[in-house]
């Protein structure tokens, strides 16, 4: 009976969690986290049940509700082999990210306000569970308007975040992040309605393939446009360091995911669609996609501070999905897809991990950091886990879903494709430097006697990364987890 309408329940449920916990206020207490947790819990324990049915059964689940037999409007959810690996692993992070909330975010609370405050505790959590809805919703969406809908929703949150509970200049880079993010969704939903005007009337995303010759251009253009700056590709990149870095490191992982789901818009909507006017923008897409990846390399050794090397990090990161979907190739396709969902883990625990470090030291500048392993040997290892992830080391899922999209782009052929492949591939060595060198400078080295050796690692914030890390490993192991579902969709 619990699997009843299973993709509807991972929206409503985080809502009525939301709307407990914003009405109760601080009467609460720490309650409050913990009912944001078990809302995510079981969300994910849901799909995890959907999960094993669809990679069994390879058969989509479709539900369709109505808003208003008057009007006719309906919205309805889609999960397969595309949406619910994509939507599986952003719920899973946002559960573990919500458990490492519960002691950080008092913590920041208290330094910012000078005293716990657990009616800005609980409304963090009431705030917090909307990402989970919005991430959630664009996954499944099936309709152009609520994916736009649930896109803008997630901006809600990430605004007050950065203004409540950000680092410095909080309030200014609140809205720096809002407008450029706002910029981004205003260009995809001018593709969307030029769409709807192409395609005789329809909101519909497999409609989007009934759009021909020049406007399927401009329909491509338009939404490429939108998520390339939500993904802070170079040249729109300016606003992620500065947002990326000061926002609460809590939810971190969550922005890295916001800036990297145009990967799966980018397949769902045009791939999937408009693939023959797509290809149009596949070279040029890729030329800018290898100058990104080394630029943000680059960007990213210039750093000092570790929540801003992460925050740079993400722009280099993003681009290797972006370089493997835009080969056009369906193993380029099937790799950009689970490197991204490989890169979120990793950046999920790499984040974090930065967290923890500010947590126990009040320190984010590298040069005044060392020997850390000695205080947090449980920090350090999972810093070496994330790392492996994104510098692709076996067994950890970055290292096949990098080898499914470098064959993918090979197979490409065409001289320049190859030539950019080949850089790609040397690009690849710089994400090892920029993720092992900030572990040597932190964890290992003279431990500083500034720093408090009484303070411990908190569980809630250590078990989930070791969860997610455990995750990535059995994707590596076994890809054909991930790989199974995309290949019968893409294919």
């Amino acid at each position: 009976m619990w699997l009843y309408n299973p993709l509807l329940q991972t929206i409503i449920i985080p809502v009525i969690a939301a709307i407990i916990i914003g009405f109760t206020g601080g009467r609460l207490s720490k309650a409050g986290g913990y009912i944001a947790c078990a809302a995510l819990t079981y969300t994910s324990i849901l799909l995890a049940f959907v999960y094993i049915d669809l990679w069994y059964s390879l058969r989509a689940i479709y539900e369709e509700y109505t808003w208003s037999e008057v009007l006719s409007l309906k919205f309805s959810f889609l999960a397969d082999g595309l949406s619910l690996p994509v939507a599986f692993v952003m719920n899973l992070l946002c559960t573990a990210c919500a458990f490492y909330s519960i002691p950080y975010i008092m913590h920041r609370i208290e330094i910012l306000y000078g005293k716990e405050n657990y009616k800005l505790f609980n409304l963090y959590f009431a705030i917090y569970l909307l990402f989970a809805v919005g991430l959630t919703g664009v996954a499944f969406s099936t309709n152009l308007i609520t994916m736009y809908l649930f896109l803008e929703l997630v901006l809600i949150p990430s605004y007050f975040m950065i203004d409540l509970y950000g680092y410095h200049d909080r309030h200014r880079i609140a809205m720096m992040y809002f407008l450029w993010n706002h910029l981004g969704a205003g260009f995809f939903l001018a593709g969307i309605v030029l769409a709807y005007f192409s395609n005789g009337g329809s909101f519909n995303i497999f409609d989007l393939a009934r759009v021909q010759d020049g406007p399927a251009f401009w329909v491509c253009l338009f939404i490429l446009l939108g998520w390339l700056i939500k993904m802070a590709v170079f040249g729109f990149h300016v606003w992620l360091p500065h947002a990326h870095g000061e926002h609460p490191t809590s939810i971190a992982a969550i922005i890295a995911t916001i800036v990297g789901l145009g990967n799966y818009a980018i397949v769902r909507l045009l791939v999937n669609n408009l693939f023959n006017t797509f290809q149009l923008f596949g070279l040029p897409l890729m030329i800018w996609a290898l100058i990104t990846m080394v630029y943000g390399a680059f960007l990213t050794l210039a750093q000092d501070d570790i929540k801003r090397l992460y925050a740079c990090s993400t722009i280099s990161q993003n681009a290797y999905s972006i370089l493997g979907i835009a080969s056009c190739t369906t193993l380029g396709v099937i790799g950009g897809v689970f490197y991204f969902i490989s890169h979120m883990i990793g950046k999920c625990i790499l984040f974090s991990i930065a967290g923890i470090v500010v947590y126990l030291t009040e320190v984010r500048d590298m040069k005044k950091l060392s020997g850390l392993a000695e205080i947090a040997p449980s920090t350090a290892a999972l810093a070496i886990l994330g790392s492996m992830i994104l510098s692709a080391i076996p067994p950890l899922s970055g290292f096949q879903a990098e080898w499914i999209m470098f064959i993918g782009i090979f197979e490409r052929g065409v001289e320049i494709g190859f030539i950019i492949a080949i850089i790609g591939v040397f690009a690849t060595f710089l994400t090892v430097v920029y993720t092992f060198w900030p572990i040597k400078r932190v964890f290992f080295g003279q431990a500083s006697s500034e720093f408090n050796l009484d303070k411990k690692e908190p569980l809630t914030m250590i078990a989930p990364l070791f969860i997610l890390a455990s995750t990535s490993i059995l994707f590596g192991v076994y890809p054909d987890i991930i790989v199974r579902l995309l290949t019968h969709l893409l294919t």
